[in-house]
């Protein structure tokens, strides 16, 4: 709801030379949560991490209309990040726990489906919120949204077996215990694909002003209705097929994608890169999502999928953060960094170009 007023939010605070830092310091931070809510999604339980995100969410929500400075803005988009470090890794292994193997992309691409409706409808509703009315408005209706999140997660079963209890002795980790081995190749393509992601976030907001797009929202609403249907589809489709193919077809489509923007010099030519864009991101999300999944131990689940979004978040961050250092408040800079996030995106169909194919997937064995 809240990202596409970010940008001119910080520059009426004076702070826009800084916003490349509104994705970055949100990523860095959930970045640096990963390790700690996978380990405690391993050992206390999946609903209580995903609890604390939304708690998170709803804290920091209501505390942005107190910091209206720059610096006290930036250190809500640090701390805003822990939502995003917590709730994410817990509910991947919730839906991972609860369905058959042979089922797993099409599940998550269930989840990813409703993740979303939730994206489609946030920026467009926040757009319009903030066009309406005051943008303190904006922040106490995102805010108030996480409420609901809470109230349906007390009401569900946990499914992790053996529950520890909390003890400051779970928050120190062990060098083996920040990063999961088995899925560094499909975290790594992972960062690769949502570099793009990084600089949609940070630049999408001022190139739909500067082709007089007044709701600043439309480009994320488009791209996300877009790969509604086709997370369903890419799920399935990887579950017969294999998740590497998919992958390869989600990395050429993002090229092509940041291309297009690239490019765009109209609204409609925006908004078709915002379809492809969306195309790409509803084919790589479940798909890696499943791929993590596929070959982690059930027993190091949560730290797989911390992993995979340590990855994630580094990707969106670095991508927002080099992107508002080549754009530079400039609008003839737009092509260059949109072209840059496509020779990143390129990177990542490479390697999959020649990583093997895995077929349809078989379940992992421990011995």
């Amino acid at each position: 709801m809240i990202i596409p007023e970010l940008p001119s939010y910080l520059t009426s605070l004076g702070g826009e030379s800084y916003k490349g830092w509104i994705i970055a310091l949100f990523t860095l931070s959930a970045g640096l949560s990963r390790p700690f809510s996978g380990k405690l999604a391993d050992k206390i339980g999946r609903i209580p991490v995903m609890i604390f995100g939304a708690a998170v969410c709803f804290v920091v929500g209501l505390s942005y209309p107190l910091l209206q400075f720059v610096g006290g803005f930036l250190f809500l988009r640090f701390a805003h990040g822990f939502s995003a470090g917590f709730t994410p890794t817990g509910t991947s292994a919730y839906v991972a726990d609860t369905v058959p193997f042979d089922q797993r992309g099409e599940a998550l691409g269930i989840q990813s489906l409703f993740g979303s409706l939730g994206m489609a409808a946030g920026p467009a509703l926040g757009g319009w919120i903030a066009s309406v009315w005051p943008i303190e408005v904006l922040f106490y209706s995102a805010a108030f949204t996480a409420i609901f999140s809470i109230l349906i997660l007390i009401r569900l079963k946990e499914t992790l077996q053996v529950k520890e209890p909390l003890r400051w002795k779970l928050f120190k980790l062990d060098k083996n215990e920040i990063l999961e081995k088995r899925v560094l190749l499909p975290s790594a393509i992972l960062f690769l694909s949502v570099f793009s992601f990084g600089v949609v976030l940070t630049l999408v907001p001022d190139l739909s002003s500067h082709l007089g797009i007044q709701n600043k929202g439309l480009f994320f609403a488009i791209f996300t209705l877009s790969s509604l249907g086709i997370r369903l589809i890419a799920g399935r489709t990887s579950d017969r097929i294999g998740r590497v193919r998919v992958m390869r077809v989600a990395s050429a489509v993002m090229v092509v994608a940041m291309i297009s923007v690239a490019f765009a010099s109209s609204k409609v030519m925006l908004l078709g890169g915002a379809v492809l864009f969306g195309a790409a991101v509803g084919m790589y999300s479940p798909t890696t999502t499943a791929w993590v999944v596929d070959r982690s131990l059930d027993q190091f689940r949560g730290r797989a999928l911390a992993t995979m979004y340590i990855f994630l978040e580094l990707g969106i961050g670095l991508g927002a953060l080099v992107s508002g250092w080549l754009y530079d408040n400039q609008s003839e800079n737009f092509q260059t960094a949109f072209l840059f996030s496509a020779g990143v995106a390129s990177l990542g169909f490479v390697i999959l170009l020649f990583t093997k194919s895995d077929g349809k997937p078989k379940p992992l064995s421990v011995a």
